[in-house]
């Protein structure tokens, strides 16, 4: 008689303890850090500022077509002076490939005079400063942190807020709760590789419609699926 392997025991997310779900989180990340060693920011930059303006311009635009579009508009303005002083419709047909290119225009633009008229040119350096700046969220104000700092930071874009409520690692809808709620469960060397990691892996694995759970790293850790008694 053929033995059947046993199914992962089922988790309860309402009722997981904390410290179950701090080393869940933390088995998840080792296994994020396995599949996805290099995993990096995919966007192209060279500076602070570069990675803001890029950020800003992925909104609903792939990080490729980002890609193909900042070289030549880096080139053509290369400090945030430049870009303020630029004609508008010069930086729109820059822009276009992007989509929303006329709204991405005046908020790349609003956000190039702030920095050049408030902080002399040089994007700053901290959460309070970055939010305070036309237009720049905690996603993004957190992406340019942790990438292009290398301060400790969590962006909860479409996939780390997809994948932390499939992983049962928050339960909240609210991008700011998600963050406070992943930065409990990770030491703060962990953080910004875990959210690009966690990008990574929505992109590749675990897309909104149809994830890939029968080749996921993940599955023993997934509430979707079962989790594993060993976590």
């Amino acid at each position: 008689m053929r033995r059947v392997a046993a199914r992962p025991e089922t988790l309860d997310v309402a009722r997981e303890p904390l410290a179950q779900r701090r080393a869940r989180a933390r088995a998840i990340a080792r296994a994020l850090e396995r599949a996805y060693p290099e995993a990096w920011c995919e966007l192209a930059y060279a500076s602070p500022w570069e990675l803001l303006v890029a950020t800003i311009l992925s909104a609903q635009c792939t990080d490729k077509t980002v890609n193909q579009v900042t070289p030549e508009l880096f080139r053509r303005f290369p400090t945030p002076a430049a870009l303020a002083a630029a004609s508008p419709a010069v930086v729109e047909g820059l822009v276009r490939r992007t989509g929303f290119f006329r709204q991405k225009t005046r908020a790349i633009q609003a956000v190039a005079r702030a920095v050049a008229e408030d902080y002399g040119g040089a994007v700053p350096g901290s959460l309070e400063a970055l939010t305070a700046l036309p237009g720049i969220g905690r996603k993004t104000a957190n992406v340019v942190l942790g990438t292009a700092f290398g301060k400790p930071a969590i962006f909860v874009d479409t996939h780390v807020k997809r994948l932390a409520r499939r992983l049962g690692l928050s339960r909240h809808a609210d991008p700011v709760k998600i963050e406070l709620d992943l930065q409990a469960l990770l030491p703060e060397q962990a953080w910004t590789r875990f959210a690009h990691r966690l990008i990574h892996h929505g992109r590749r694995v675990c897309a909104a419609r149809t994830p890939r759970c029968s080749i996921c790293p993940l599955a023993r850790w997934c509430p979707r699926i079962g989790v594993s008694r060993s976590a």
